[in-house]
């Protein structure tokens, strides 16, 4: 995580020199930073959907440790940590929603701004599939919710069910 972030330090700080130099860069360069953003951030949230699964099922599937007692404490620290991890993932399933009504947002103006004669491209094609992978992403974690429903609590279901039908509903309403 460390050489992680030093290489984001470097890479920021070459951004930045690069936007001094230029003032700014092509529209195409954002577009593709947010592209790669999005697919990061969906990348992200699959993962956790996965963590969530491999946390539910329990340590079956896990090898061996290099004792007993050193893989008996997992059984109680997982319940513990679902409702975590659960948390994080909507957070971020939310976060990826801001990212497609942002893109679809710029989508409408473009069209509006189409209307007085500026150049528009009208191909839905990446807009579409952003949604479905988004959507799919969030039935995925919708069910993996149901599933752990006994651990989470009635209260904290209730709760992470309302956020699910925001985000769904927010979508479908733009």
């Amino acid at each position: 995580l460390r050489l992680v972030a030093v290489l984001r330090a470097i890479l920021d700080g070459e951004k930045a020199a690069v936007l001094k130099r230029d003032h700014h860069l092509p529209l195409s360069f954002h577009r593709r930073q947010e592209e790669l953003k999005f697919g990061l951030g969906l990348q992200r949230l699959q993962h956790r959907v996965r963590e969530i699964q491999t946390l539910r099922d329990g340590p079956t599937g896990e090898g061996p440790g290099v004792d007993g007692a050193v893989q008996s404490p997992v059984p109680s620290a997982a319940p513990q940590e679902l409702p975590t991890l659960i948390l994080e993932a909507v957070k971020e399933l939310e976060a990826a929603k801001q990212q497609v009504l942002k893109r679809i947002q710029i989508w409408k103006r473009q069209q509006q701004l189409a209307g007085n004669g500026a150049i528009f491209e009208e191909n839905l094609a990446p807009l579409q599939k952003r949604c479905e992978n988004l959507v799919e992403v969030y039935f995925q974690l919708q069910q993996q919710v149901m599933g752990a429903s006994a651990e989470l609590g009635s209260e904290l279901l209730a709760r992470l069910l309302e956020r699910f039908n925001e985000v769904l509903s927010s979508l479908v309403k733009r």
